[in-house]
């Protein structure tokens, strides 16, 4: 039980280190997507009628997201 119990600790904290040593370079640019993500969900999830609001938030929250993953995309290339 306590080998068990020491290997699932080491494994736990090395999965960690690998996890830093591979972390992502973007990080903000990641949390930003995700926020526009769910920000997209809600949208559109909310009553339609907001006088034309809504359909152009989404549009906007759209190129976002485009223009996130560009950034990204750009990033990773140089």
């Amino acid at each position: 039980m306590r080998r068990t119990l020491v290997a699932v600790t080491a494994a736990f904290f090395l999965g960690g280190f690998a996890n830093h040593a591979y972390a992502d370079r973007q990080p903000k640019m990641r949390d930003a997507l995700a926020h526009l993500e769910r920000a997209l969900t809600s949208l559109k999830n909310a009553n339609a009628d907001k006088g034309g609001h809504r359909v152009k938030a989404i549009e906007l929250t759209e190129g976002a997201l485009s223009e996130v993953r560009e950034g990204i995309k750009f990033d990773n290339q140089h």
